[in-house]
């Protein structure tokens, strides 16, 4: 029997000027060594762009983009925590990817890491 494990979490920055919701079942996360992610320690969880809802207003959100601009690395500019970023998948869909560290139901030891070498991009 399979068990569907999805669920849906609820994060936000620490302050909590920027809150959201996501649905699925985190089945692994990324751990990038690029430029940014290093510097900033975020776990990544890819989701489709249509799972996430931001609850709280886009004009909460401070942006930044570097290298490709590629991905739009979204920020609180109280509190100074990356909570998610926005781009497109490979495969030309939206995307969202995550920091599961900012959603304080999840188990962070129990997470499937798999390690990302975006420095060399």
């Amino acid at each position: 029997m399979v068990r569907d494990m999805t669920t849906t979490h609820q994060g936000s920055c620490h302050c909590g000027n920027i809150a959201f919701e996501v649905e699925g079942a985190i089945d692994r996360v990324i751990d990038c060594n690029c430029s940014m992610c290093r510097r900033r320690g975020g776990l990544l969880w890819f989701v489709p762009r249509g799972a996430f809802r931001l609850k709280t207003p886009e004009s909460a959100l401070s942006t930044y983009t570097f290298h490709k601009h590629a991905i739009q690395h979204h920020f609180c500019a109280k509190c100074g925590i990356a909570p998610f970023g926005e781009g497109t998948g490979p495969d030309g869909s939206k995307m969202a990817a995550v920091n599961v560290r900012c959603l304080p139901d999840v188990d962070l030891g129990s997470l499937d890491v798999v390690h990302a070498d975006g420095a060399k991009y």
